[in-house]
Order: C-alpha cells, then sequence, then structure tokens
C-alpha cells in the first residue's frame, strides 16, 4: 500500500467516514479492465455507512499487453525475467487506465482517495497436492500505479485470503451478501466470467449472510472466447449475443463426457480455480474433440456453451444438498458477468430450474458487470 497520508487527513477517529475509492479488475479471460468509482460515507460516526456507485465504464485491454500475457499462460514457461516485466507492464497498464478512466468521465484524479486493484491472475494455486504450497500470483504492481496516479493502491487480495485461510477464491462474497441479503427468499448470485462461480444467500430466517455458500463451479466463457479466438483467427474476442451457439448443434456426448470425468467438476467444495485448470490448451482440446466428431465451428460453440451451462446446474444439483440447501426452494438466481448476456446458457439454466426466477443483477441498482470491480473498491476500504 502506498502513499497514505490522504486518506488519514481526510479520515480520524472523531469524524465521519467520507472517502471516493476506485475498484479496479482484470478477469482470466482479459477481456477488460472493469473500473468502478464509489463513495462510502457517514452522515455522523455512529451512522450507518452507506455507498453509491457514482461512475462505472469498462476500458480496453491493450493488445501490447494481453498478447503477451495469453502466451505466457498458454506457454507456462516463462523466465522469472519475463514475468518480472510483465508485473511493472501490467501495473503500467492499470494505471493508465486510472487516468483514461478519468478523463472520460471527468473525474478530477486528486477526488480518487483510493484504489483497491485486483490485478491480473496468473496462476492460482488454491488446492496444494502433496509437495505444494498453496499460493495465488496475480500481477499489476501496485506501487507502479501509485506511481502513475499519485493514489494510494491496495492490491494482493487474493494472497490476502490465503494468508487467513481461505483458497483466495472467489473474492465477491461480501458484496453480494449486500446486495442480495433478503429476510425470507433464498438467492443465489451466479458470475459467468472467464470461470463461472456461484454464491448462496440464504434468508435471514436461514442465517443470513453468515450462512452464506461460495465456490467457482468451472469454466465460464474461457473455453468459449478462446473458441471464437481459434475459428476467427483472433478476430472475433467472444461469441456476441451468442449467436453462433445458436446456429449449432449440442454434441451431447462429448458435454457428458467432459463433465462426468473432469476432476476439478467432480469435487466436493470448497474450492476454487482458474486459467491454470481451465485456460487455452484444455478449450483446444475440447474443440479437437469435436471437430474430430465432424462438428462445424457453430456445433463446436454450442457444444463448449453448453458445457458451461451443464457444469453450473451440475453444481447446484450434485453439491448443495450437502449443504442443507434445496435447490427447488431456491427463489432467484441473480447472473451477472459476460456470460449473462448469452442466451444459450440463460435459456438451458431456465429450461433446468425452473423453481426459480432467473433475473439479472442489474435490479439491485449495481449493474452486473460493475459488481467484481465495486467489490474490490469495497475490500480497499476494508484494507484501511
Amino acid at each position: 500500500m502506498q502513499k497514505i497520508d490522504g486518506a488519514d487527513q481526510k479520515q480520524t477517529a472523531s469524524k465521519p467516514l467520507d472517502f471516493t475509492i476506485l475498484g479496479m479488475n482484470s478477469g482470466t479471460a482479459m477481456d477488460g479492465i472493469d473500473c468502478a468509482l464509489v463513495r462510502y460515507r457517514q452522515e455522523s460516526p455512529e451512522s450507518v455507512l452507506r455507498m453509491e456507485l457514482l461512475k462505472y465504464d469498462e476500458m480496453p485491454v491493450p493488445q501490447w499487453i494481453k498478447n503477451p500475457v495469453l502466451s505466457m499462460l498458454r506457454e507456462t514457461n516463462t523466465q522469472p525475467s519475463l514475468m518480472s516485466q510483465l508485473n511493472v507492464k501490467l501495473g503500467i497498464m492499470f494505471g493508465e487506465a486510472v487516468k483514461r478512466f478519468c478523463d472520460k468521465h471527468d473525474v478530477e484524479i486528486s477526488e480518487i482517495d483510493l484504489i483497491g486493484s485486483h490485478g491480473q491472475t496468473i496462476w492460482l494455486l488454491s488446492m496444494p497436492e502433496d509437495g505444494e504450497t498453496q499460493s495465488a500470483f496475480c500481477l499489476g504492481e501496485g506501487t507502479v500505479i501509485s506511481a502513475i496516479t499519485g493514489i494510494t493502491t491496495v492490491t494482493d487480495f487474493r494472497m490476502a485470503e490465503q494468508a487467513v485461510g481461505r483458497q483466495g477464491a472467489p473474492l465477491v462474497a461480501l458484496i453480494d451478501g449486500l446486495l442480495l441479503r433478503h429476510p425470507t427468499k433464498w438467492r443465489i448470485c451466479q458470475n459467468i466470467g472467464g470461470i463461472a462461480n456461484l454464491c448462496v444467500v440464504p434468508p435471514d430466517t436461514e442465517g443470513g449472510v453468515d450462512a452464506m455458500v461460495d465456490w467457482d463451479c468451472g469454466p465460464g466463457n474461457m473455453f468459449i472466447d478462446n473458441a471464437m479466438r481459434y475459428f476467427t483467427d483472433g478476430n472475433m474476442e467472444y461469441d456476441k449475443d451468442g449467436s453462433w451457439s445458436a446456429r449449432g448443434t449440442v454434441n451431447q456426448h462429448i458435454v457428458d463426457k467432459f463433465l462426468d470425468t473432469h476432476k476439478y467438476c467432480n469435487r466436493k467444495p470448497p474450492k476454487t480455480t482458474g486459467r491454470e485448470t481451465f485456460g487455452d490448451n484444455e478449450g483446444q482440446a475440447i474443440i479437437d474433440d469435436c471437430l474430430e466428431a465432424g462438428c462445424n465451428k457453430y456445433d463446436t460453440l454450442a457444444t463448449i456453451t453448453r458445457i458451461t451451462a451443464q457444469n453450473i446446474v451440475k453444481q447446484y444439483r450434485q453439491f448443495l444438498p450437502p449443504f442443507n440447501i434445496d435447490v427447488d426452494k431456491i427463489d432467484e438466481i441473480y447472473m451477472c458477468g459476460g456470460g449473462a448476456r448469452n442466451p444459450s446458457i440463460i435459456k438451458y439454466l431456465k429450461k433446468q430450474l425452473p423453481m426459480a426466477s432467473i433475473r439479472a443483477l442489474d435490479e439491485t441498482g449495481v449493474p452486473s458487470d460493475a459488481k467484481e470491480a465495486v467489490s474490490f473498491a469495497q475490500q480497499g476500504l476494508e484494507a484501511v
């Protein structure tokens, strides 16, 4: 953490909290830098802390950094020298994104008290095998961000989670509970980013936020995005509106074989995962299986998309009952992440989970795309 003086001057023990914080996140798929400017304030030191989302935007990830990072992740044999350089370059990327965000939205950079930056996850070893050490490796040097912007910067949220005994993901249960707490309804927040993850928020009558359950389901958009890059020679980064998958026919045998045999998809929670398990190399293996089976590009996208959707339902049906959660009593499922805009996924979830109302997280007042960035603003606040 850097340059804490400004925050100290603004906040003393005798004054109410009043912080303006920029939360930042680049997801596993590297499809954009989410920036959420959030104000936290109290009317008096004893009053409730209120949150207001001031601005949100997604800034593009420059190709000059995206391509080297994705290449490094595919090859998995990068030299320490290159990783050190990428850490600084990603810090520059995030720092410059702050400046572009402020310029675009007419925000005086001096008005921001704090940055909470998730950084870019490179490797997440949350469930080590014998002889391994649990660890998380996120790049995007906070000191560089602070030097570029002049703003106190908080980073290393995943390692902070692991240091106190958790797995380092998912990191958003705090904001999920704040947004979805309800006196009587069972709710799930279902995120479909590069990785899909869930958070069950029981009603207050069943323990509420103190009884939440969360874990990473498995692949989200990562396999889908990889297939789009493969079939378009990198010209298309994602399946917009699920149009390719909608034109294809699912190869159910490939879907079932993958989900029945994949170690992670069948592992009991708590669990968390990332690109090290569901990266481009694993995605390419599915593409190869589809092509060998006679699938065209649309069939392949339909099959890969079904893997994501069917696995989400599998996680509910197979792993919620051991937590004494009756899937058929879930009242509402709030969707967020890029996959929430894929009609092929939503249609399948509605068919398989007819008892639940499937809704957009935007209905809570926080845009679904902004949720994770808001979460890192909140965690930045908690850190200081």
